[in-house]
């Protein structure tokens, strides 16, 4: 009886260990293949692959707006097990959103919101933002069909832009935190204090789930912004008093997500001016929200 125990315990460790809370990774190469266009993993082990618009051309109150300002579209797998759940904010034209959309449907992934984000914009942009779960393949091949109904580029930008003409120095000092040059636009990816979690998980800040915040030179002292605040529902008031008393444009306020939790709303702001006054408008406004402390 004894060395019967012994032989099962093994065997019984052994399955535990090939559970699925113990299986291995999707292969990133086949969802890259499947997608069309390989991406990176980053935080959290999130496999996040971009789909900026280059293609198109966009200004905004006389200001010509650069691709990763306000128009990198992405997707992102969250690995789940064998399987992975993805998120993604589509770039549309309004000529796109639907043939994009029933596509989308049809090969399983959700929709779960379409919306602006800026005002006034030339041409304007619409953003989709999608939910799936299941085997990762199914679920890029799925994203690539859709997307191969919009004029979406599938090639990366084949030149680097120039580094971010702005006095980063004094922006990380007034902002709290420091942020990263991208393609000419100095970027902030500000994580919120308590995790918010879909299906159970906590999502990591490349599924969306951080305050993104994006300062584009716009020559001297100036810099236009945007981004997104990731807000509780007590936060949204507070949030939009503190960037309107700085002369900060809200521009949108919507979901992104279906089944979140804790709820969050996402609110979209603009403006042009001198960037420090800006900086300083954005921490006021950040001082309202339960963000995480920097490191």
């Amino acid at each position: 009886m004894h060395a019967m125990i012994r032989l099962i315990t093994p065997l019984v460790t052994a399955a535990a260990l090939t559970g699925p809370a113990f299986a291995a990774n999707p292969d990133w190469n086949q969802v890259g293949q499947a997608l069309g266009k390989s991406g990176k993993v980053q935080t959290g082990g999130v496999y996040r692959v971009g789909f900026p618009r280059t293609d198109l051309k966009v200004s905004l109150d006389g200001v010509a707006l650069r691709t990763g300002f306000a128009f990198g579209g992405w997707v992102a797998f969250l690995p789940m097990g064998g399987q992975a759940m993805v998120m993604g904010d589509l770039v549309l034209t309004q000529e796109e959103i639907n043939p994009v959309m029933r596509k989308l449907e049809e090969g399983g992934i959700e929709i779960t919101a379409v919306h602006n984000h800026l005002l006034r914009a030339q041409p304007m942009t619409l953003y989709m933002h999608i939910g799936g779960h299941g085997d990762p393949v199914k679920l890029a091949s799925a994203i690539h069909a859709g997307l191969a109904l919009s004029k979406t580029p599938f090639s990366s930008p084949a030149t680097a832009s120039a580094p971010a003409d702005i006095d980063m120095i004094g922006i990380d000092k007034i902002m709290g935190y420091k942020g990263q040059d991208s393609g000419g636009i100095y970027q902030f990816g500000i994580a919120r204090a308590k995790p918010i979690t879909e299906e159970g998980m906590a999502l990591p800040g490349p599924m969306g789930a951080a305050i993104g915040i994006n300062f584009q030179p716009t020559g001297g002292d100036t810099a236009a912004i945007t981004g997104d605040f990731v807000l509780l529902a007590s936060e949204v008031n507070p949030v939009i008093r503190a960037l309107q008393s700085s002369g900060i444009e809200v521009t949108a306020l919507h979901s992104h997500m279906l089944d979140e939790q804790p709820r969050v709303f996402f609110m979209h702001f603009w403006a042009n001016d001198n960037a420090l006054k800006l900086a300083t408008g954005l921490r006021t406004a950040l001082d309202k929200v339960d963000v995480k402390k920097p490191e």
